[in-house]
């Protein structure tokens, strides 16, 4: 199994999600496996887009921008595709717009 996390632009991640529930890997008759999506809404250093997106924050003492992170799990034969999408939708223009990092999982334990 894969872990899969990237961090992407607050406008791109509604996009990033629906493209991912819509692929072949997360619904329809051929699914034998269930992902754990979660997102969280982060402040980071990500280049801002405009202006209007760059805020400063007291608690860090330097500018950031509202950017989510993306964890997701996955088999590892899923794992290209998943990152294909993730990186074709969240892509901004920018040199920098994000990170997508991937991670082996050892052991995974259903609590059920």
């Amino acid at each position: 199994m894969k872990e899969i996390k990237a961090y992407v632009h607050a406008n791109r991640i509604s996009d990033v999600i629906q493209a991912l529930k819509t692929s072949s890997h997360w619904s329809g008759e051929d699914v034998k496996c269930e992902h754990n999506l979660t997102v969280y809404k982060v402040h980071g250093s990500l280049r801002a887009m405009d202006s209007g997106e760059q805020r400063y924050s007291v608690e860090l003492g330097e500018e950031v921008i509202a950017e989510y992170k993306l964890e997701l799990i996955c088999e590892d034969r899923e794992a290209d595709e998943l990152i294909d999408i993730i990186a074709r939708e969240a892509r901004t223009g920018q040199a920098r717009a994000g990170w997508i990092l991937v991670t082996d999982i050892a052991r995974a334990v259903s609590i059920g």
